[in-house]
């Protein structure tokens, strides 16, 4: 019989040859499959004299043994490599900056108001602002909007529970900046406003005074 330790030794030199689990298989059908050397050593045990056959059969098991083992821990070696290798060519350097990214820009309103502030301040104008939610006093008692004016309209105007409201307009900046500052005055106050006028959308005004 073919000595069971060489032809391992001989399986496991190849096993360790073996780059790919696609070689590694070829190693593992030439030994262990079917038709394998270790495979047609079993087969051959009924040739063997009945008191041979028990130790031939102890020594062909431990030597598959041994090499199922090698196999194994060749095979993990190989498949770890292969993820490895798929991980570094996929890699992704995360310290990239992004592609394709665009800047932002203004809103078209935006960039008119800003026009528009720049030359009235350029013929000596002052541009003021003031708070969006306003009091009944500011938006409209101090303009002299009487208590029946349409204006003071539900439909007309968002008003809060506490009796404060939406500004309608950008005239109560001009009565706040009239009571800081001391006249002549030339300014603008512009800004969003709020009115139910055309489907209840805020919209921009620009009020001179």
């Amino acid at each position: 019989m073919v000595e069971i330790d060489d032809l391992v030794n001989e399986a496991i030199a190849l096993l360790n040859k073996a780059s790919t689990v696609t070689e590694l298989d070829q190693v593992r059908v030439r030994y262990l499959g079917k038709e394998g050397e270790l495979t047609k050593l079993l087969k051959g045990l009924s040739k063997l004299a009945q008191d041979e056959r028990p130790a031939a059969g102890n020594r062909i098991n431990q030597g598959k043994k041994r090499l199922e083992e090698a196999l194994n821990q060749r095979r993990v070696i190989l498949l770890e490599n292969e993820v490895q290798a798929r991980l570094t060519a996929d890699n992704i350097d995360v310290t990239l900056p992004g592609r394709g990214l665009s800047r932002g820009g203004l809103h078209p309103v935006s960039i008119v108001l800003e026009r528009v502030e720049r030359l009235f301040r350029s013929i000596g104008f002052s541009v003021a602002s003031g708070p969006e939610i306003e009091t009944d006093f500011y938006n409209f008692t101090a303009l002299n909007i009487p208590q029946n004016h349409p204006a003071r309209a539900m439909h007309d105007t968002f008003y809060m529970e506490n009796g404060d409201l939406l500004r309608t307009h950008t005239s109560p900046v001009q009565i706040r900046f009239m009571a800081t500052h001391k006249p002549p005055l030339k300014v603008i106050a512009p800004g969003r406003v709020y009115r139910c006028d055309s489907g209840c959308y805020p919209y921009s005004n620009v009020s001179p005074g």
